[in-house]
């Protein structure tokens, strides 16, 4: 067996269609293809941890909804464990309604976040770190992260960020982090551009950052080095899930390879997951 990754936050249904366009207003258009699977950013990085070998599991809230069963049999399919914080729940899962265009590769996103669906400390299964060889966090359930985060740092856990958009709660959580892993549009308050942005992460002692751009090279700061990491140019077919599936990826890496190493290996997987539709078609493919 391999190592074993906690990834902590949201979990929803993702329904995702192929279009030649986004709609106009009134507009109906017929879709070309179309998926449904187990979506959110802990979610889909937790399922490429596992695609690349390695033990995973999500702790969430996902409850006991009819509508369920889709998210467990996806995620049994690609052996991605669930760790449910409100097991006894009733409510429906987010779902995530998605258009991405054949042309661009861009996609439109309508979806509810964890917003509705928060736990409480006193909801985390017991020993749920035991084993955990790492933890990532996305942001999506912050009382948990937090608890989560300082049990890891206590055990010498190593704690991957997602900050994919700055979300109230994460300045209790981010000077425990180790990696934090950001896209262009995290931005901490006060801060404007990727030079502020290094600096607060920086400024509260996280050792290892990173700042994803798109098909824009990667920036990277850790303690003894810095710079760039280019990133393959593909024709995208669908960026859907392109963060949580990098963000998956370098926790597999990470564990065994530098910062910038690790950045690259994830980059490459990332970018070729976008030349296919939906979140989980390139697995089917297979990497060359």
């Amino acid at each position: 067996m391999g190592k074993k990754g906690l990834f902590v936050g949201m979990l929803t249904v993702d329904l995702v269609y192929l279009t030649a366009s986004f709609p106009s207003p009134n507009q109906k258009i017929a879709a070309t293809d179309y998926t449904v699977s187990a979506g959110g950013p802990a979610t889909n990085a937790a399922v490429t941890f596992s695609y690349l070998g390695q033990e995973a599991i999500v702790l969430t809230v996902a409850g006991n909804h009819p509508i369920n069963g889709l998210i467990r049999n996806d995620l049994d399919n690609y052996k991605v464990a669930i760790a449910d914080l409100d097991p006894a729940r009733t409510e429906a899962p987010p779902v995530s309604s998605i258009i991405v265009t054949q042309t661009t590769g861009d996609r439109a996103v309508v979806s509810l976040n964890a917003s509705k669906a928060q736990a409480g400390v006193n909801q985390i299964p017991g020993n749920i770190l035991q084993g955990v060889d790492i933890v990532l966090i996305d942001g999506h359930q912050i009382e948990v992260s937090c608890a989560i985060a300082q049990q890891a740092k206590i055990n010498n856990i190593p704690i991957v960020i997602d900050g994919g958009s700055w979300k109230p709660g994460l300045e209790n959580i981010l000077p425990m982090v180790d990696y934090a892993i950001c896209s262009d549009n995290f931005y901490p308050p006060n801060c404007d551009n990727s030079e502020q942005v290094f600096s607060y992460l920086s400024n509260i002692g996280i050792p290892h950052i990173a700042i994803t751009r798109g098909e824009k090279p990667i920036l990277y700061l850790s303690p003894t080095e810095n710079g760039e990491i280019e990133i393959p140019q593909i024709n995208p077919i669908d960026t859907l899930g392109a963060g949580d599936i990098f963000h998956g990826a370098f926790c597999h890496y990470i564990l065994q390879n530098s910062l910038r190493e690790s950045l690259t290996a994830a980059a490459k997987i990332a970018s070729y997951s976008c030349q296919f539709f939906g979140t989980r078609r390139w697995m089917e493919e297979g990497m060359s």
